[in-house]
């Protein structure tokens, strides 16, 4: 394991004597990548069992719609989150001229002037950030991580600390 915070560190966190990191991941990524696909795969497996043993009775309806639908919303929900959600980093904290990444028990860190493009895709949930590296790291070309958000009247607003990221990797890769 390495200098990570714990979820119970004060915020900003001083990783090193020098270093002063803030998380800018979200919080509720636990929520998103594990609860919920439990609730939304254990609904279907409980709607599908329950239509293949309530299926008595003389005004039976055709078993085929009711056992069909449940298995295409879970392969649509199976793409949709491994597209969306199960490829999002896990923890993601800025230390100024670099990020530290951490996806399960694995960790990196991403230097800005390594970080090709910054893009934002705030009107999905969750949100998304994307990072598209020069030289690919442990994580690959791309990393994805929902940012912290907090609630706006605008959801088309610009996200400040999207937009600060997205001045600071510019200034980092001119100074390169």
């Amino acid at each position: 394991m390495g200098p990570w915070p714990t979820e119970h560190s004060p915020l900003p966190f001083r990783l090193y004597s020098y270093t002063i990191v803030k998380k800018i991941s979200s919080g509720m990524l636990f929520v998103t990548k594990k609860i919920f696909p439990v609730l939304w795969f254990g609904f279907l497996a409980f709607f599908f069992v329950t239509v293949v043993f309530a299926r008595h009775g003389k005004a039976a309806l055709p078993l085929m719609p009711f056992l069909l639908v449940p298995i295409l919303m879970a392969i649509f929900g199976f793409f949709l989150m491994k597209k969306l959600v199960w490829d999002l980093a896990d923890d993601v904290y800025d230390g100024g001229d670099f990020l530290l990444i951490k996806k399960g028990s694995d960790e990196e860190r991403v230097e800005l002037s390594n970080i090709m493009n910054v893009s934002a895709s705030m009107l999905v949930n969750p949100p998304r950030v994307t990072l598209r590296l020069v030289t690919p790291g442990k994580f690959g070309q791309e990393i994805a991580f929902s940012p912290a958000t907090g609630f706006r009247l605008n959801p088309f607003a610009k996200d400040p600390m999207v937009e600060d990221l997205i001045v600071r990797v510019d200034q980092a890769r001119r100074a390169r």
